[in-house]
Order: C-alpha cells, then structure tokens, then sequence
C-alpha cells in the first residue's frame, strides 16, 4: 500500500500500546478472571487462561497476584463479577472500530464509550455494524529479514491456514483461533520468534488515513483505550505517522 507500511503500523501500534503499561495489569487481571469464571481456574485446561497468564507474564504481574485473581474468578475468594461486553463503530473516514470491554457496570461504560466516540469524531453503531469487515483468528508476524521459506514451511504443517509476505518484508501468519497455541508452538520450536503472537480481530479491508485524518483517528482510539473498562480496540485504518 504506497505510502504505509503493515509493518511500521504494527510497530507504531506495540509502541503505543508500550507507553500505555499503567493499565496492563488491569486489563489482564480482568482477562485472567473471565477466562478462569468462564473456563475454569486449571491452565492445562483452558486454553483462554493459559493465554492470559502468559500476557500476565509478559508484562511483569506477580505469580501470587495471578493465583488470588484466579481464586476470586472460581469463587474461592470473594471478588468481582465482570461482564464481557463488544461495541463498534465508525472512526474518522468511515474506519471500522471494535471496542471489547470488561465491566461490572454496562450502563457506566457504554455511556463512556458513546461519549469518546461522539466527543471526537466518531459514531457509535449496532452490533453487527462493523464485525464483518474483521476476522477472528490467530495472528504472528515476523519482522522483515526472517526467513520466509521457514516460517511458511513450519506454519502450514502445525496448521495454520495461511502465511502472507508484506512489501515491507514481514511476514504474518494467520490461525484458527483454536489452533494459535500449537502454531506458536511449532514455530517456537523451530527457533522462529514473532514479533507480535497474538488472538486478535484482523481488519479484512484496511483504509489508508493521512494527515489530518490521521491524527484525529489516533486522537480518537487514545481516547477510547484509555477508558477504564476497555480491554483490546480493533480498526481498520493505517495511520500514516
């Protein structure tokens, strides 16, 4: 795409996400409490949970804050009771955004949600709305320069179900969400480290924002983000810096 990189975007992405650690181990205690209440509090046996902790890993949460966070989820200690909930909506240029939030109060935050979106730019839609134009699955993406013969070869034969070469040079590998673990795992073994390892929602059509558009887009998804019961947002747009 001239002008934008899915690489640079992926970076710029990490990079922001990075400066934004204050709220990480929020954001993963409540995945770690869903998981365990919806899935049960056994890693071995719960996919979800074992993702969660390993971000918990990733972002430095104590073992003992996991274990009691996971206790409260199974009702072995009294804790709260949050609640899954996915809004979405239309962002500068008609972009695509998902918000998937974690809550004990539903009328508390889409109140704050259809307020970042009103306030900057944005519209609130139906569900449904903008969901189609993403695709749940599992997502690896290596930086340019890894070996493109390798990465393809150990995916496809651990399941995944396709590996794309950006003009950039890096690679993605896309999974069924099921099947994200034994890919990771493959790959991992064959000393193949991704950049970004991850079940996410894929834009399917990407839209290219520059400019002004640019920065009120990113404008409006800090906002949304920063939201207290937001988890993960998801869009479509690239963002020229």
């Amino acid at each position: 795409m001239a002008g934008h990189s899915k690489w640079a975007n992926i970076q710029h992405r990490k990079g922001r996400q990075d400066e934004k650690r204050g709220k990480a181990w929020t954001r993963v205690i409540r995945e770690i409490m869903v998981a365990a209440r919806l899935g049960g509090g056994d890693p071995t046996a719960n996919p979800r949970l074992r993702l969660a902790i390993e971000k918990a890993k990733a972002v430095n949460l104590p073992v003992d804050t996991v274990k009691r966070n996971i206790d409260k989820a199974t009702g072995n200690l009294e804790g709260v009771n949050y609640e899954e909930i996915r809004y979405e909506g239309y962002g500068i240029g008609g972009a695509a955004i998902i918000v998937d939030c974690m809550t004990d109060n539903r009328v508390r935050t889409v109140a704050e949600v259809r307020h970042a979106f009103s306030k900057y730019g944005g519209n609130m839609g139906t569900e449904g709305s903008v969901a189609f134009q993403f695709k749940h699955c599992g997502q690896l993406v290596f930086a340019p320069g890894a070996s493109e013969d390798k990465v393809m070869e150990v995916a496809l034969d651990a399941g995944a179900e396709d590996v794309i070469s950006g003009d950039d040079g890096s690679i993605e590998v896309l999974t069924p969400p099921a099947d994200f673990e034994a890919v990771k795992n493959a790959l991992a073994a064959a000393g193949l480290e991704p950049a970004v390892a991850e079940v996410t929602m894929r834009a399917e059509n990407p839209i290219e924002l520059a400019g002004d558009d640019a920065a009120r887009m990113q404008k409006l998804l800090d906002v949304i983000e920063d939201l207290d019961d937001v988890q993960d947002v998801y869009h479509n747009a690239l963002i020229e810096e």
